[in-house]
């Protein structure tokens, strides 16, 4: 697991440093040439002159700090993961249940929203690092906006591509923990599922972390290289059109600059917005309407213009261009005289952002629709298997199958899902068949013991009947000799009638013992199968419990210590038969937790805790293991091996939950017993 983990985290991490990287390595060749930078203006002194840093320095110190910045994040919790999960490997620690949830519950929330948190952060640490990068430099505001948008679209492609991936293998950890500990990953993903805690990230959102960033970076790119390639062409236009009228300038000479400026105002502009200019071999300037001229333009125009026939620019990203042609005067200097003119096409750019809008608007929409109509699809399918997973007979119906639409992965889901109905229909009919054959079994068997137990308590008051109607014909016949002996005196036949009644007393005393048995068993017999909510006393009920379980306690010679905490009188209302049939099947597994041993007690405590009617059944027997104990009441298991089905405490557990709204609880230990504690509410 260990060495899985290692690897599967050293893909991770070389992920999300590749692909920044490979996509950072081919925006480093066609930045320049999407945003059309000036020719001769990076990565020479020219550049270092001006900003101090060459393009390829800023270039690197930009990508090194974005992906440096993701990089910690992303080891920080890959060590932290690593960390949780060396506790889980290691070979000398024997960690709890108890222990291993919160462990396998952090490492799932890693897995779940590390691949969201890194991409948030490779978009939003550019948009930090990329102004105060260029605001340090002194770029212009329009320059800092188009190459901000350029590397926010490269890098949120990387985002989109590195989250795609790292989701693939942060659910290849998943799987590995499910490997590890399925009963516990299943038992924590119902939870969160209960509790709708990842809800938030839907099908909707992440087709939009998705596909949006790429729709958006299209966009992007094909408006920039549009509108950079716009107004290039009409900066070649203007450049063309300018040099052919002061083409006769170029290394004329001069008398002053006066004189430059009278030839430069005979030329026709081209548009209001243009300027003509005169720069000095100092750097000092005329302009025709005494703007300011940029450093940068000044600059090039004197360092880089004469190489690029003429041809002058503005700063990186500034839609400024302009004709500058060497002349000199006749004091032996020279001068850069020209034009300087706006490439920018506001008209083109409000139709590309219009459109764009337009368009990415429409995306957003059927993107919209798509994800709301698979999730729907989805959501139906995930609600049936949600019913049929939580069973319950009265409140689906599984002969509803799914209408296939289509003929994609969608319609071999729903396929799949009506096979799955189809397969759990009969399963769920073969289950209640073999429970209710299960149950049937159950109730003969206690319908046995039932007849067991009367047959061995009614069979000593019919001899004490028998006996008694034996003493009473003796007694018949003696009086009916009597009547004509005159020596029976008056006090004879008082004393032969005296012994009449005692024998009928005692034939009384045990009908109405009989009578109490019938009554108990009539009810646990007859109404094995049946449900009836009565009101009844905890007396009523320990006394059908002590009758029922006499014949078996004194057959196994146990002894059942009553312990009555309450006032007998008090009522309780429910299906007193099923409450018996619990007792009593607790007390049996009692008496066979001593495996035949005699002389043995079982304690029953009767008390009342807050509103709560509590209900101790204690043994000293043999107990039972953390393993059967844990399965208790979930599942049906047994100690007994093939004597038992493990069918009387699960019923016992859904007889207390069904029909009193109560609970069962126990606690055992091997070789010193087991405790069963039945609560009941008494409102």
């Amino acid at each position: 697991m260990k060495k899985k983990l290692t690897a599967c985290l050293c893909k991770i991490v070389t992920l999300y440093l590749a692909i920044p990287s490979l996509i950072a390595f081919v925006l480093y060749f066609f930045l320049p040439i999407i945003l059309n930078y000036p020719p001769e203006s990076i990565d020479n002194q020219f550049q270092v002159d001006f900003d101090g840093l060459t393009y390829t320095q800023q270039y690197i110190l930009l990508i090194f700090l974005i992906v440096l910045c993701s990089l910690v994040i992303l080891f920080i919790r890959s060590y932290k993961m690593y960390k949780y999960s060396s506790k889980l490997t290691d070979e000398n620690s024997k960690l709890s249940e108890k222990q291993i949830i919160p462990i396998l519950v952090k490492i799932r929330s890693y897995c779940y929203n590390t691949p969201y948190l890194l991409y948030f952060l490779e978009i939003l640490i550019p948009l930090i690092f990329l102004p105060i990068t260029f605001i340090i430099i002194d770029a212009y505001t329009l320059t800092i906006i188009e190459i901000c948008l350029m590397y926010l679209s490269c890098f949120t492609l990387a985002s989109v591509i590195s989250f795609v991936f790292s989701k693939n293998e942060f659910g290849y950890i998943l799987n590995l923990l499910h490997d590890m500990y399925p009963n516990l990953m299943d038992k924590i993903e119902l939870e969160f599922s209960q509790k709708k805690r990842h809800k938030i990230k839907s099908l909707f959102v992440k087709l939009l972390l998705q596909f949006s960033p790429l729709v958006l970076l299209t966009l992007i790119l094909t408006s920039l290289v549009g509108y950079v390639q716009i107004s290039k062409k009409a900066g070649e236009i203007y450049y063309t059109s300018y040099f052919s009228l002061i083409s006769d300038i170029s290394n004329a000479t001069f008398e002053s600059k006066e004189a430059i400026e009278n030839r430069l105002k005979k030329v026709s502009l081209l548009d209001d917005s243009h300027r003509y200019f005169i720069i000095d071999s100092n750097g000092d300037y005329i302009v025709s309407d005494n703007s300011e001229l940029q450093p940068f333009f000044i600059k090039y125009t004197l360092e880089k213009s004469e190489a690029q026939n003429g041809r002058s620019h503005d700063y990186f990203c500034l839609d400024s261009e302009g004709i500058a042609l060497k002349c000199y005067l006749t004091n032996g200097d020279f001068c850069y005289a020209g034009i300087i003119y706006s490439t920018r096409q506001l008209t083109f750019l409000k139709f590309i952002l219009i459109c764009d809008a337009i368009l990415y608007t429409i995306i957003f929409l059927i993107l919209l629709y798509v994800s709301y109509s698979l999730s729907k699809e989805l959501k139906i399918i995930s609600k049936k298997l949600t019913q049929i997973a939580s069973y319950n007979k009265n409140a689906i119906n599984l002969n509803n199958n799914l209408v296939i639409t289509s003929e994609d992965e969608l319609a071999d889901l729903s396929l799949a899902f009506n096979l799955t109905q189809s397969f759990t229909k009969d399963n769920i009919n073969q289950l209640q068949s073999n429970q209710a054959t299960l149950m049937e079994r159950e109730r003969l068997a206690s319908l046995g013991q039932l007849i067991g137990g009367i047959a061995h308590n009614l069979k000593t008051p019919i001899m004490s009947i028998s006996g008694a109607a034996e003493g009473l014909s003796d007694l018949i016949k003696e009086y009916d000799i009597s009547i004509d002996t005159p020596e029976v005196t008056k006090e004879d036949h008082h004393e032969i009638a005296k012994d009449m009644l005692n024998w009928i007393s005692k034939i009384r005393t045990h009908t109405e013992y009989m009578s109490d048995i019938i009554t108990a068993v009539k009810g646990q017999a007859v109404n094995l199968s049946n449900e009836e909510d009565i009101s009844f006393t905890v007396g009523e009920l320990i006394k059908r419990v002590d009758i029922l379980m006499k014949h078996e306690l004194k057959n196994a010679i146990i002894y059942l210590n009553i312990a009555m905490k309450v006032d007998e009188n008090l009522t309780l209302k429910g299906d007193v038969n099923s409450l018996v049939q619990v007792i009593n099947n607790m007390i049996s597994n009692s008496i066979q937790s001593y495996n035949g041993k005699p002389e043995q007690k079982i304690d029953l405590i009767v008390e009342q805790q807050n509103n709560n009617l509590i209900l101790s059944l204690k043994d000293y027997g043999c107990g039972m293991s953390k393993k059967v104990k844990d399965k208790l009441f979930k599942e049906m298991v047994t100690t007994k091996g093939k004597n038992g089905t493990g069918l009387g405490l699960y019923m016992s557990y859904s007889t207390v939950r069904a029909h009193f709204n109560g609970d069962i609880k126990v606690e055992s230990e091997q070789n010193k017993g087991t405790t069963f504690i039945i609560t009941i509410p008494l409102s």
